[in-house]
């Protein structure tokens, strides 16, 4: 049986995922989400350029495609970042990034409009599977208090809106000019520029502090995300859209286990497992539709 490589990397990306997301609840212990977003993405962007020599592959651009990364830089990685680290901080790693899979709804609407991709039943169906999963999540029994008031939700369904669109305008560049190092290369480049610029504009007068730790676990997570954001651009240039974004989607198990095993903060209760196991069955029932 031959297994389409675009598969085998999009759920390589989601390990990844699934670890940065971890590895930013280490950091948060020593620097707040917008210091550590002007660590982690900056970080990757500096490993992109100085292994640019080796391998950025110039032919063959196309300026439509150039202008697909350059949107999508603006607000992707950098802005993404700074929206689930500050979820992240709120609400937990296991809830930030299992409401951030619904990012699959909003890739598929995107797809619609910028690629003429077609919505089924099924996967309508799926995406009430997600929003029956988000809402388990967000419901916490008596004897496990919610630290968080609802409207903090809207920080990684935003987060998830930017990144599933993000996804699509990328296909759309990545159809003209099929580079994921070039498209991750000028993403970063710009997200970086946004994030300091951001970070400098809300933080420069009263400013924010810098600790080794703090930076050391940042430049993990950067390292981690950028890993994972390089072989979902891979993974898009070789699948649709329609399959490379559920299977990404699932880094939410990744990073339970992982919650579960490695922060002593992080508790597993049959809500939190009932909403992963919906959300899990939404995305699935997205890639067989």
């Amino acid at each position: 049986m031959n297994v389409d490589i675009s598969i085998v990397i999009a759920l390589a990306s989601t390990v990844f995922f699934g670890l940065g997301l971890v590895l930013t609840q280490y950091g948060l212990r020593y620097m707040g989400p917008a210091a550590g977003a002007s660590v982690s993405v900056p970080t990757t962007t500096l490993l992109c350029w100085l292994s640019s020599p080796w391998l950025l592959d110039s032919g063959g651009w196309s300026l439509r495609a150039i202008g697909c990364f350059v949107i999508v830089g603006l607000f992707y990685p950098g802005v993404v970042s700074l929206i689930t680290f500050e979820a992240g901080r709120r609400m937990g790693p296991t809830i930030t990034g299992t409401v951030g899979s619904t990012a699959p709804f909003f890739a598929i609407i995107a797809a619609v409009l910028f690629l003429g991709e077609r919505v089924t039943l099924l996967g309508a169906v799926a995406v009430a599977a997600i929003i029956i999963g988000v809402v388990l999540l967000s419901w916490q029994p008596r004897d496990l208090p919610r630290q968080w008031p609802y409207k903090v939700l809207l920080l990684p369904i935003l987060g998830a809106a930017l990144r599933g669109i993000a996804q699509a305008v990328l296909k759309l560049g990545l159809l003209s000019w099929p580079n994921p190092f070039a498209a991750g290369l000028i993403g970063y480049s710009l997200s970086s520029a946004v994030v300091t610029g951001t970070v400098q504009w809300r933080e420069g007068r009263t400013g924010f502090s810098f600790d080794r730790k703090g930076i050391a676990w940042f430049s993990l997570v950067g390292l981690s995300n950028g890993l994972a954001t390089f072989m979902l651009y891979a993974a898009l240039s070789r699948g649709s859209v329609t399959i490379v974004a559920p299977l990404v989607a699932t880094y939410p198990l990744v990073t339970m286990l992982l919650g579960a095993a490695l922060l002593h903060n992080e508790r597993i209760t049959w809500a939190r497992l009932a909403g992963v196991a919906a959300t899990v069955a939404g995305v699935v029932l997205l890639l067989v539709r």
